[in-house]
């Protein structure tokens, strides 16, 4: 089934703001200390991780609550092939990528035959399963509680990147990347294919479509750029730890998407500034983080139940 490509001046608008706030970011380190230059760096690492949670949720509709699991997965692998076998950072990050988005292709097969409720069940189940493996230090190679620490410092063409701003700029790149696939998946029969499944299951398929494939696919790639994120996180603190990758987590990447607004670049961009940015302001109350996010939540869903910056696509 061929389902027409979505086009229209407000799709393009969004694509060219989401393009100039990563343009206006990469002169960050210029105007910012060195502790400011972190934040937006590790900003850069949480928006491709939102952006990939995007993927499963905004565009392919399912209700997933564990996606931290698959950012933990990219995190692990670096740091056990870098920490136990010495092997370079960057070697690493195929792997990472490839062992996040298999774990999330055999996630799919039976998680994608629950619906709603159900299914946001079974995947804060498995976030639970992971954090619980890592603690106990699966295979004798995680580290258990402690997680593992004294990861190299990443060279890229013979160079190390050791200062905050080489680190930023290895994090900007990744996300800039991340966006452009983000537009080519709004754009390919497999992205529009979701967007149908999305509107109308039923009619979607008795028209031809495999819903099945298309929705395994769905959870691999999302699970493949979490991945991403995943080494870029592991190579930012060069430690790995359960803690990162708890459940709490998880909550925080579903709120950034359903406040932002499901399907939308900048949306998400908006929305890993209001969860990850603005906190930094007012560190002093971080006790009540979660109120907030809870707060935002309730407020976006009855004032603005789209989200703060939402998906416009015209002749979708």
């Amino acid at each position: 089934m061929t389902v027409p490509p979505a086009r229209g001046i407000l799709a393009y608008r969004n694509e060219a703001i989401g393009a100039l706030l990563w343009a206006l970011g990469l002169a960050l380190p210029a105007v910012l200390d060195s502790s400011w230059v972190a934040v937006a760096a590790i900003f850069a690492i949480y928006a491709i991780t939102a952006l990939s949670e995007d993927v499963i949720l905004g565009r392919g509709g399912m209700f997933d609550m564990g996606h931290a699991v698959y950012f933990g997965i990219g995190a692990y692998v670096t740091a056990i092939l870098n920490t136990e076998f010495g092997w370079p950072i960057f070697a690493t990050l195929p792997f990472a990528i490839l062992a996040a988005a298999a774990v999330g292709a055999l996630l799919a097969a039976p998680l994608i035959r629950l619906r709603g409720d159900y299914l946001l069940v079974a995947t804060i189940g498995f976030n639970a399963i992971f954090v619980l493996a890592m603690q106990n230090n699966l295979a004798g190679i995680t580290g258990g509680s402690d997680g593992l620490t004294g990861l190299d410092v990443p060279v890229l063409f013979g160079l190390p990147l050791e200062s905050q701003s080489a680190m930023f700029w290895l994090d900007w790149v990744a996300l800039g990347i991340v966006m452009v696939l983000m537009r080519n998946l709004d754009r390919c029969e497999f992205g529009r294919t979701l967007r149908y499944l999305k509107q109308d299951e039923l009619a979607a398929t008795t028209l031809g479509v495999d819903a099945r494939a298309a929705k395994t696919l769905a959870f691999a790639v999302g699970a493949g750029l979490a991945g991403l994120a995943g080494t870029l996180f592991a190579v930012q603190l060069s430690t790995v730890s359960p803690t990162s990758f708890v459940f709490t987590e998880s909550v925080t990447l579903f709120a950034i998407v359903i406040v932002g607004g499901k399907g939308s670049v900048p949306g998400v961009l908006l929305g890993t500034a209001l969860m990850f940015v603005v906190p930094q302001f007012f560190r002093q109350f971080a006790t009540y983080r979660y109120f907030a996010f809870g707060f935002a939540m309730i407020a976006v869903m009855v004032l603005r139940p789209q989200g703060l910056w939402p998906r416009r696509i015209q002749n979708e």
